[in-house]
């Protein structure tokens, strides 16, 4: 989501930000055209399956598949294996890549414009100057959901004066125990530039505890565990060990079980789950304590079957969530969303829908503008349930059909529609939602089947 990834889709986010400018009107509508009460529920999808519970890839499938997308997908990192020392042209070409200058007006939240001496003071703060010859990475975990930034700054930017949905200096999120090599410091070392699994980019320094290599894998690694499969749930509130209470863990995260057992911070642990959580020591190092979740917290003994069914339950637990661009918002955008779907049961997708629909590890039907709307057509045909349908900057999830039109789940600021004297209407949306598929305008002139630029299927 840099500025020049940004720049490269600047026609997606007439779907992701704001109407094209042929939509004529726009309405906040309590309905969704197409849509019924009763489909808002995931049972009504799930009937629908001829086999709703068959496997659609084995846990060891989907291992081979992590392994193939890390090895093959140039925006994954192999932090695990990173060299004892790091050049100084990496480093820099990390960094880089996160954080060109912008080179457009950007505005804050009051919609005044950000100066290019408020640009230059960040750009100074990163330090990137003082990026030695060689560094040597230190390891680190993230504690708390915690906001991955272009720059070393909380500074927001908006493309727009007025519109403040979508930060331009927002990346992406991490989780709790998401483990990260720090490779570069601000100046005065409140920012971390980090590489994690799946981006590189800023993190607050508050937000990460730092521990050797070996202390934070084995985190990563250790058995027994917990596999979060509700949206958010939190841990139970605890005045004895406040940096774990009511801390709140993503879908997909996987969590140790600690050892404790009878009470724990205060309380019986009968009733709940010990896990063990990482928190960051005063000085700044990682340390471990105990944590209870309770056992109706949505989580499980391990990721959850790749099935039809389970895609679709899981989707569905993000419904009505408030879109966040970069996973701002304490929610998702659309490639976050149905990354942390899939993740619940196993599988890591690459971050950004660029790199999502164009993943070499990844069994995709690309499509070009050679490829007219009867091909695309023929591919909608073909969809299955968990199928993601790409157009330019936007994700979906189809979840069925209703008298053999496609439906979709998806995060998404707004959908184009045409009324019934045939104008293009606006209707806002900032959510998780369900909509067909086939009314969905890009443009006046464009449908989104017309625009799609891959199907992504993970399934044999």
């Amino acid at each position: 989501m840099t500025f020049l990834r940004l720049a490269l889709l600047s026609a997606a986010l007439a779907l992701c930000t704001a109407a094209s400018h042929a939509v004529v009107q726009t309405q906040a509508s309590a309905t969704l055209p197409g849509v019924a009460d009763a489909q808002l529920d995931p049972t009504f999808w799930v009937a629908r399956l001829d086999t709703p519970d068959a496997i659609i890839l084995a846990p060891d499938a989907i291992a081979a598949l992590n392994r193939k997308i890390a090895r093959l997908d140039p925006s994954m990192y192999d932090i695990r294996h990173l060299p004892a020392t790091l050049p100084r042209n990496q480093v820099l070409a990390w960094v880089n890549k996160a954080s060109p200058m912008p080179t457009r007006p950007l505005y804050t939240d009051n919609g005044l414009r950000i100066d290019q001496s408020a640009l230059n003071t960040v750009m100074n703060h990163a330090g990137i100057d003082t990026i030695p010859e060689s560094t040597t990475p230190r390891y680190g975990m993230a504690v708390t959901r915690t906001s991955l930034r272009s720059y070393p700054t909380g500074m927001r930017a908006f493309s727009q004066p007025g519109d403040t949905d979508i930060d331009r200096f927002q990346e992406s999120a991490l989780y709790p125990g998401d483990p990260v090599a720090i490779v570069h410091t601000t100046r005065d070392g409140r920012w971390f530039f980090v590489v994690s699994e799946r981006y590189a980019a800023w993190v607050a320094a508050s937000d990460i505890a730092q521990g050797s290599a070996k202390q934070v894998f084995a985190q990563v690694d250790a058995t027994p565990f917990r596999v979060i499969t509700g949206a958010k749930p939190r841990t139970v509130y605890t005045p004895e060990s406040v940096a774990v209470s009511e801390r709140q863990l993503d879908m997909g995260t996987r969590v140790p079980l600690a050892t404790q057992t009878g009470v724990v911070n205060g309380q019986n642990a009968s009733t709940s789950y010990v896990l063990r959580l990482p928190v960051r020591t005063t000085d700044g190092h990682l340390a471990f304590q105990p944590a209870l979740l309770q056992r109706n917290g949505e989580s499980s003994a391990g990721y959850l079957p790749l099935t039809q069914a389970n895609i679709i339950r899981q989707a569905f637990r993000f419904l009505g969530e408030r879109y966040g661009w970069g996973n701002a918002y304490n929610g998702r955008d659309c490639s976050g969303f149905v990354a942390d779907v899939y993740r619940s049961m196993g599988v890591v997708l690459p971050r950004n829908t660029g790199d999502q629909s164009t993943s070499p590890g990844l069994d995709h039907q690309a499509f070009t503008d050679a490829d007219g709307h009867d091909a695309r057509a023929s591919a909608v045909e073909s969809l299955q349930p968990g199928d993601l349908i790409y157009i330019p900057g936007h994700v979906m999830m189809m979840i069925g059909r209703i008298d053999g039109q496609p439906y979709v789940i998806h995060d998404v600021t707004g959908i184009n529609v045409r009324n019934k004297q045939g104008a293009l209407i606006r209707t806002v949306i900032n959510e998780v939602a369900v909509t067909p598929l086939l009314p969905l305008m890009y443009d006046e002139k464009h449908s989104f089947v017309d625009r799609m630029t891959s199907i992504v299927r993970i399934r044999p």
